[in-house]
């Protein structure tokens, strides 16, 4: 079977980082920590794009932006801009999605990845045809078979 390729925004990979007293931030922080040992243990597949690394590198937090930039060494695939991406980007920004988000996705459909993986509620609200959006302990209840994906 092959691996799931999965694509993890940059909310996705600060959550750890956030304030942890609210328990859906540390479930999804548990559930970002599971997908981050099963991408370093091969389990799953990591994409990476050029966006991470811009918004990353505006990161204000020196300790974040090194931890989050060591997670590029696990990725597999690693998506430049294109004039496919960005069309794509637009065609998402026209179902009103942010500018940045849309980058991200269109990087992850340029990817062929699997899954979208955010905790950004207002892209979790939008439905992706391309793509399977979930947060992070959404997907880990789809990958343990708990839950099945709509």
């Amino acid at each position: 079977m092959p691996k799931l390729k999965l694509y993890l925004d940059n909310c996705c990979f600060n959550r750890p980082f956030d304030d942890q007293s609210q328990l859906l931030v540390r479930l999804e922080t548990e559930a970002k920590l599971f997908i981050q040992e099963g991408i370093k243990n091969e389990t799953f597949e990591l994409v990476w794009s050029y966006i991470l690394d811009f918004e990353n590198d505006a990161n204000p937090f020196p300790r974040r932006r090194k931890s989050i930039q060591a997670r590029q060494s696990f990725a597999k695939t690693d998506v430049e801009e294109s004039d496919e991406l960005l069309l794509l980007m637009a065609s998402f920004e026209q179902r009103g999605i942010k500018p940045h988000d849309a980058l991200h996705l269109a990087a992850a459909v340029i990817a062929e990845a699997d899954f979208f993986i955010t905790v950004d509620a207002d892209i979790l609200k939008k439905s992706i045809a391309k793509i399977r959006v979930m947060s992070p302990e959404k997907f880990v209840r789809y990958y343990e078979g708990i839950e099945k994906n709509e």
